[in-house]
């Protein structure tokens, strides 16, 4: 039976503070290229890494979230793009490609392979399964309509815009005839968004002494609907700026999860006072309506309508940086990291 070296990313331990590409070390192991008989495993060959900020939460020793964190000392675990080597599951035949949760590794035997998703001849870049048209695209579609509930003709704003969800979340939003301002953290990521991804306006929020002002100057009368993705001080800004039934949906705290005392939220009177519906969600209680993402959105990337914007990092050494660069707004669009060519 083969044996190959097999590079891996390790995380070193748990932390309470923003990660460090310190907090992680690679690692040269060796794995045999086949799946033990009878395991229902499956032997897979790692070709693209999603860098996501659920990642983050990961590092901590921390049991009551949605995920279990990682185990210090082994390879970290994410979405990533793979072809199957060897299979001893019937739904996984070798040569096939997949997206789904994976090891940070060249080679991963996966156990009970979840989240999976065949990969079908689509003619749209490969990586974009882990993006466009995986879990952070998906959270954008649903987010958008689902929690949303969105009207043509409304008043939308997004934070963390050019991000991996925000990107979809601004161009599916002016797609349903909505009038949408996008934030960043940087001039280069508010050109794209406005010239690029179509937003009508972006600010750079590290330019603005008053986010509540901002605010109001972009949206004179009011937000019909905030895509939360940064939380803290942006999201108590908008609080005070959101229109009467207005919706907020709390797709992420980036802002707030590398903090061992989060910023507490202070305008929550709002939701009272302006009857605002506020309210976080995950992708997976919506698996139903995949197909139906799937189509819409392939769809409007054939035709032109939308673009996905991704930051490629070449090489399994680079991912420690990646990852922890996501925490410090490094990243333009969205970050992915190539383990190897097909």
């Amino acid at each position: 039976m083969e044996e190959v070296d097999n590079k891996q990313v390790i995380f070193k331990g748990y932390i309470e503070r923003p990660p460090k590409e310190t907090d992680m070390e690679i690692k040269v192991s060796k794995i045999k290229l086949r799946a033990p008989k009878g395991s229902g495993a499956i032997l897979v060959k790692n070709l693209y890494l999603s860098c996501d900020p659920f990642m983050r939460g990961r590092m901590r020793d921390f049991q009551g979230s949605y995920i279990p964190p990682f185990v210090p000392g082994q390879a970290l675990e994410g979405f990533g793009i793979y072809k199957v080597i060897d299979s001893e599951n019937s739904d996984f035949k070798p040569g096939d490609l997949f997206s789904g949760l994976t090891g940070w590794e060249e080679y991963s035997l996966i156990c009970r392979p979840q989240q999976f998703r065949k990969i079908q001849p689509d003619n749209i870049p490969l990586s974009y399964h882990v993006g466009l048209l995986g879990m952070p695209g998906f959270t954008a579609y649903v987010g958008f309509f689902e929690v949303c509930s969105p009207k043509k003709g409304e008043y939308v704003f997004v934070s963390a815009a050019s991000g991996a969800v925000g990107q979809l979340v601004g161009q599916l939003a002016k797609l349903h005839g909505c009038h949408v301002v996008g934030s960043a953290g940087t001039s280069q990521k508010v050109d794209l968004i406005k010239n690029k991804l179509g937003f009508d306006e972006a600010f750079n929020y590290k330019e603005e002494l008053d986010l509540d002002a901002t605010l109001k100057r972009y949206f004179p009368q009011g937000i019909d609907i905030y895509f939360d993705n940064v939380g803290g001080e942006m999201l108590d800004a908008a609080l005070l700026n959101m229109r009467i039934n207005g919706r907020i949906a709390v797709c992420g705290a980036v802002s707030q999860q590398s903090l061992s005392k989060p910023q507490g939220i202070h305008n929550l009177f709002s939701l009272i006072i302006k009857s605002i519906k506020m309210q976080g969600f995950l992708q997976h209680n919506y698996l139903h309506l995949y197909p139906r993402f799937i189509e819409h959105v392939i769809s409007y990337y054939k035709q032109g309508k939308i673009f996905y914007i991704e930051d490629m990092n070449e090489g399994l050494e680079s991912a420690p940086a990646a990852l922890a660069g996501l925490f410090s707004g490094k990243n333009v669009g969205k970050q992915v990291i190539r383990v190897a060519s097909e």
